[in-house]
């Protein structure tokens, strides 16, 4: 089947949507996989906002909560007509900013924990959106911050983080708004032993208004991503349905690092690309320059002896100052990968750290992708932004769901299950242990 029978198919499905009815007649799941790879060639033809056109009032509304610089927003951006993003809203502003410069749609900069309890407010917010309408089928993006759930922050693990509770409060705005469907995507480990209760909460709150939730962890690279990136995914709509399937099963098919950036040209530490201001990465000290220059190329680790001495003492730095490797997906491109003292993310070949625009491309934004702020706060919305070719296959996912009627018993029983006890706090040592079975 062609895009245009595809498109022909699903602008009739979308024109007879209802909202998340139980009653639709055909299975439209036969197509999810050409309808993904489709949103994934629009997201890289990607036009920033200034080249793009304003939205029409067809398709799905999308409103994304904590839009950060636009990752998920692109996804279902890249699905247009069928979904019509409106607007998005977070506490950053240069994540807002960039989400304006990108998506040629509203971004609103404000805390979401404002209007959780607040009726007022949270249509003062509706009224900035781009032609929002009440009755019009809606999806709801929430990806809260997630740095509260992450294994980074151990030793704090004692102390409260207002962030953990942000899920609640978007459960509590989300079923105020009865969407069609509600989307949140975290750290794996918001679904762990720790902060379990928080999500039970958030479920809870779906649950009594009528949604089925379902909840697993994924990792990117199985959707294209040319990085290793572990998530939690929850999906909420008011009938049964499936979790996503991996596009790519097989990890020695997973994209590359090489695919991903090696056609940039090379700069040096802390210079700038005449042509491009974004490919140019940190000027490091002269006493980092000499760690990376002792490293192996292409995918080397730091020799023993060589760079700060408190490496040596403490185990569990083994990618601190590394290389990456050209054939293999990148390491979990955050915030701190700006910084090669805080992982892997030292170039294959070239002696510095990645540029803005390498970590970009890792994260999978199109080539042409813009971004408002300062260095610290460029990387800082790459870090924490959903890679947005995952977003694509999550946006064909749920449109397929939202259409088609509700899956067999047998679809049920072969499709993911939804992860129903928490994993272990530490999963980060659950991801190494995955990496390493692979290499068996």
């Amino acid at each position: 089947m062609n895009i245009k029978d595809i498109f022909n198919l699903f602008r009739n499905a979308c024109a007879n949507f209802e909202g998340g009815s139980s009653t639709q007649k055909h299975d439209y799941r036969s197509i999810k996989k050409d309808l993904t790879k489709y949103a994934q060639k629009s997201l890289h033809e990607w036009n920033p906002s200034g080249k793009r056109k304003k939205n029409n009032s067809e398709g799905i509304q999308v409103i994304d909560f904590f839009c950060g610089c636009g990752g998920m927003s692109l996804g279902f951006a890249s699905l247009s007509p069928f979904f019509r993003v409106i607007g998005g809203c977070d506490i950053d502003p240069d994540a807002v900013a960039s989400y304006e410069k990108n998506l040629a749609n509203p971004g609103v900069q404000l805390d979401v924990n404002t209007f959780a309890n607040d009726k007022a407010a949270l249509n003062q917010f509706l009224k900035k959106l781009d032609n929002y309408g009440k009755k019009s089928p809606l999806v709801l993006i929430g990806c809260a911050p997630c740095q509260g759930f992450t294994s980074h922050r151990k030793k704090h693990w004692s102390k409260e983080d207002y962030r953990n509770s942000l899920i609640v409060s978007f459960a509590s705005i989300a079923v105020k708004l009865n969407p069609d469907c509600v989307i949140m995507e975290n750290v794996p480990e918001m679904l762990s032993h720790k902060y379990w209760a928080y999500f039970m909460e958030a479920k809870a709150l779906f649950e009594r208004a009528g949604y089925v939730v379902k909840q697993n962890i994924f990792n990117a690279a199985s959707f294209g991503v040319p990085q290793e990136r572990f998530r939690a995914l929850v999906i909420c709509m008011k009938k049964d349905f499936l979790l996503p399937e991996c596009l790519i099963a097989d990890s020695k098919q997973f994209a590359t690092v090489r695919r991903a950036i090696e056609h940039l040209p090379p700069v040096d530490a802390g210079a700038i690309d005449y042509k491009d201001s974004l490919h140019r990465s940190a000027n490091h000290r002269l006493s980092t320059l000499e760690t990376i220059r002792a490293i192996p190329r292409n995918g080397g680790s730091r020799p023993k002896g060589v760079g700060p001495k408190c490496l040596d003492r403490v185990k569990g730095f083994s990618d601190v100052y590394g290389r990456l490797n050209w054939d293999k997906p990148s390491i979990t491109i955050t915030h701190y990968a700006r910084n090669p003292a805080s992982g892997r993310y030292v170039h294959p070949e070239q002696d510095r750290g990645l540029t803005i625009r390498e970590a970009a491309l890792l994260q999978s934004f199109p080539s042409n992708i813009e971004f408002v702020g300062s260095f610290d706060s460029i990387f800082k919305q790459i870090g924490e932004a959903v890679p947005p070719m995952f977003a694509c296959a999550i946006a064909a996912h749920v449109l397929v769901e939202l259409i088609s009627q509700p899956p067999s018993e047998e679809m049920l029983n072969t499709g993911i299950h939804s992860l129903e006890e928490p994993v272990s706090s530490s999963y980060s040592s659950v991801i190494a242990g995955i990496k390493l079975n692979r290499k068996k």
